[in-house]
């Protein structure tokens, strides 16, 4: 093996170590999901340097100037207000889900009336639209961090894949018996994976178009998925109470996980794959160690459904947004709750972290997303402009743009 370079992930830090093997090129990550401003840097260099054969004495200058990088960023004080810049009447029916590409230069918003479209998010231009479904486009999704493609999926019981850069469509995934209503990217884009109304999810290839497996086991509605970071797992929720952990290599079942009471309404693994969380109708959210696959904690308070959960990158915090109106932040060291995020007039259907790990954003259906500190659990700042629910809302990479969603049929671009 011979060290090609070193490329620098921001949120959640970290160093990619790009290497060649024989012919191919490989990369391995140095996740340092510890690091802080007041680490010690020359302690950290002997770590890693333990752990990572390819960083010999030659290269340890390097490393520490990008783990001095890591620390300045870390650094910086988000000391800022975000205001409504652009507001842009996205389609003539409802739009379904927003979604940023990584840099956050382009955004996406699926509609109800039947199209996907791509979005400028510096000019609030519109870059192109996605044409060809045939009923309701409910989720979609940039390949970040790569950003050259795009998936659709729609109730018409097909995915699409996009090119990003064109608006031409690569393929159409069909195979599902019913509404498609959850897609996503594996890490290394060579995959998307779709949840359906029928029950299943799959797993197709980017490349060829073709279905790589079917995964079946659900009883009801697969209405969530999420893929760990190594793209290895793949978690699904399902109407029937249970999630499922599928090895995608093989598509076979590793684990069921029962214990809800209710439909479940989003999942997620944790940066690191060692937690996934759940949230349900039944009021809850669990955590489980998809190892093993137990259920370590389950987090209680609220009155009301819980409508959906997330972890922020480092993984040690998750939060929650109910029908009750409020939503709730926990560690996931302690399994406690920190604080009761209270303010909205109605539900909170979404919820997100900056990258950065130090906000947390909620839409609410009483119309206003809500910005809040993470630490003290305060609101910073409500925004206001929409006319009916907010769904849908997504911070950019950098942490210093917003998108959100309505029912009111427009989306607003925040900076």
């Amino acid at each position: 093996m011979k060290l090609k370079r070193f490329l620098l992930r921001y949120y959640p830090p970290g160093i990619i170590v790009e290497f060649e093997r024989g012919v191919s090129v490989s990369t391995r990550a140095i996740d340092l999901l510890d690091l802080s401003p007041e680490t010690d840097v020359e302690e950290l260099l002997v770590e890693i340097q333990r752990s990572e054969p390819l960083i010999t004495e030659s290269h340890v200058d390097q490393v520490k100037h990008l783990l001095v990088r890591l620390q300045e960023k870390l650094s910086q004080q988000d000391q800022r207000s975000f205001s409504s810049s652009k507001e842009l009447k996205a389609h003539v029916l409802p739009l379904t889900n927003v979604a940023f590409d990584k840099s956050g230069s382009r955004f996406l918003t699926g509609s109800y009336d039947r199209t996907c479209r791509v979005w400028d998010t510096a000019s609030g231009g519109e870059l192109h639209t996605l044409q060809g479904h045939g009923n309701v486009v409910y989720a979609v999704a940039f390949n970040n961090p790569y950003g050259d493609k795009i998936a659709t999926g729609s109730f018409d019981k097909t995915c699409k894949l996009w090119c990003a850069e064109s608006g031409k469509c690569y393929h159409t995934f069909r195979g599902h018996k019913a509404e498609i209503v959850c897609l996503a990217f594996n890490p290394q884009s060579t995959l998307v994976a779709t949840g359906s109304m029928d029950a299943t999810a799959r797993l197709w290839d980017v490349q060829n178009g073709e279905q790589v497996s079917t995964l079946m086991g659900h009883s009801a509605e697969v209405l969530c998925l999420s893929f760990d970071s190594s793209g290895g797992q793949l978690v699904t929720g399902s109407f029937d109470h249970t999630l499922a952990v599928w090895d995608v290599a093989s598509g076979r079942c590793l684990h069921v996980l029962t214990g809800h009471s209710g439909e479940i309404s989003n999942v997620q693994f944790n940066w690191d794959g060692s937690l996934i969380v759940s949230g349900s109708m039944d009021k809850t959210c669990k955590l489980w160690e998809p190892l093993e696959g137990v259920c370590v904690a389950t987090l209680s308070g609220h009155s009301e459904e819980v409508l959906d959960v997330t972890f922020d990158l480092s993984g040690r915090l998750l939060a929650s947004g109910s029908a009750d109106g409020t939503a709730r932040l926990y560690s996931t060291d302690t399994r406690q709750c920190l604080a009761t995020l209270e303010g909205h007039g109605g539900e909170i259907s979404k919820v997100c972290f900056s990258p950065q790990g130090r906000w947390l954003l909620t839409a609410g259906s009483d119309g206003t997303a809500r910005l809040w500190d993470v630490r003290s659990g305060v609101c910073l700042q409500v925004l206001q402009g929409h006319r009916d629910e907010i769904f849908s809302c997504a911070f950019n990479y950098e942490g210093d743009a917003i998108i959100t969603g309505s029912k009111d049929n427009t989306c607003r671009i925040w900076t």
